[in-house]
């Protein structure tokens, strides 16, 4: 092919300005890694500490609810108190554009911290009912909130280069389960308005530290409670002809949900039938009147769920009428009122964000997707009626050599939960805020 000098000029200029543009966005993102960095040793450390040191179980959120007030406040955001309970919404106004909301979830849980750090928590509380229990972050909630303040430092810091409206939310209860919903309960979007996209990150044990993931699915199940009240006839247990034994009917009804999933289930879909709980009879020789079942349901989407919810009541009822039981004695099937969505991406929104992180800070920032169960979370409670484009992320919180530790020693790194568990906060601070800053600053840009 012969190339004339004009087009050998283009391609010259095409290939300079190329490099000019991605050098730009080269140092862009190293700006932004090294203010993000700064602040992290000068206030957001310390600040992570305390968090730590000090965490409060769902519902009582009131001293980190107030600490997270003062840090917001102290960088302009308009901040209200006491949303669906101890739940905040600071409100940053910036011209016009979309509003976008960001969540942070604030409660730590029933658990003895031992850790083995330094700064591990020494709080003793008494719960819901009264128990003395020690308190511990247990799932990485330091973690996310500390990240909120980080993002609304920097995002404050450069209203120069963002237009729009950016909420920031403080969620109690995520744990024990109703804050998400007691802040829609609370009119969340009525009074401050109905943000345009949604964010959120959950800090992950399974995975090495500062390492993000962007699933375009769903990066959490829905979860549904449902009991199953088996009613028999009783009797003596050395006459069962006289009777009807709930036990053993309960106990078909178990082994006949197994085939729900193994068998009616797409093998496409996702689904988990757990039952957890099993209770029934008072004593050796006495067949009780009834025994009750106690199940969890997992679900990725709506469809599902009311697929696994219809074949639980038909096998329940089907089991019990095949053993006889009259129809005015047929197993109760409940499903609980407060079940949680399930906490889907949108498709969209996450291709394009994934693609702008890999951009600003590198392909081998993200690592993909890795979810082998169906844990749930209450942010779908935020996004799904009605329905807001959302990003759930993750950031992985454990060095890669416990990691290697680990599997040299065969002992996997302390699960979410455990009393063991615990997340190198530097590298997880800093990606959570480096990410979510990159993804505000795309759908937020200067008008």
């Amino acid at each position: 092919m012969v190339i004339n000098m004009t087009t050998r000029t283009k391609i010259s200029t095409a290939i300079i300005l190329g490099t000019l543009i991605n050098f730009t966005s080269t140092a862009y993102a190293s700006n932004i890694s090294n203010a993000i960095n700064k602040d992290y040793q000068q206030h957001l450390a310390p600040l992570w500490d305390h968090f730590h040191r000090n965490p409060e179980l769902s519902l009582m959120e009131h001293k980190t609810a107030k600490k997270l007030t003062e840090e917001l406040s102290s960088v302009g955001f308009e901040v209200a108190e006491n949303v669906g309970g101890t739940g905040i919404v600071a409100i940053m106004k910036n011209g016009s554009g979309p509003m976008i909301m960001v969540r942070a979830d604030m409660d730590g849980l029933p658990v003895k911290e031992l850790s083995g750090l330094p700064n591990a928590s020494q709080v003793m509380t008494k719960d819901w009912n009264g128990e003395p229990v020690g308190v511990m972050h247990a799932c990485g909630h330091d973690v996310h909130i500390t990240s909120l303040v980080g993002t609304a430092r920097y995002m404050a810091s450069i209203k120069d280069q963002w237009s729009g409206t950016l909420m920031l939310i403080g969620q109690p209860a995520e744990e024990k389960g109703p804050g998400a919903s007691a802040m829609m309960d609370d009119n969340i979007w009525q009074r401050f308005g109905q943000p345009d996209y949604a964010l959120a990150f959950h800090v992950n044990a399974n995975a090495v530290a500062g390492k993000v993931t962007v699933d375009e699915g769903s990066p959490y199940a829905g979860a549904d409670t449902v009991d199953i009240i088996v009613h028999g006839i009783g009797a003596h247990g050395a006459y069962p002809h006289q009777g009807k034994d709930p036990v053993v009917i309960g106990a078909q009804i178990v082994n006949n949900l197994q085939t729900v999933i193994s068998r009616e289930l797409s093998p496409r879909d996702a689904g988990v039938i757990t039952v957890g709980a099993f209770h029934a009879g008072t004593k050796h020789n006495i067949i009780s009147e009834r025994a009750v079942l106690q199940l969890t349901v997992r679900s990725l989407n709506p469809q599902v769920r009311e697929q696994l919810l219809s074949a639980i009541k038909r096998i329940a009822i089907g089991t019990a009428r095949t053993a006889g039981i009259p129809e005015n004695k047929l197993p109760e099937v409940i499903v609980s009122e407060f079940s949680y969505p399930p906490t889907s991406n949108d498709k969209a929104l996450a291709k394009r964000l994934k693609d702008v992180l890999i951009n600003k800070m590198g392909k081998e920032s993200l690592v993909p997707p890795n979810a082998t169960g169906m844990g749930a979370e209450d942010f779908g409670f935020f996004t799904t009626k009605p329905y807001i484009p959302s990003v759930y992320f993750s950031v992985g919180g454990t060095p890669k050599e416990d990691f290697d530790k680990a599997d040299a020693g065969g002992k996997p790194v302390a699960s979410h939960h455990s009393p063991q568990f615990k997340i190198s906060p530097e590298p997880s601070v800093k990606s959570g805020v480096e990410a979510t800053v990159y993804a505000l600053l795309e759908l937020m840009p200067k008008n």
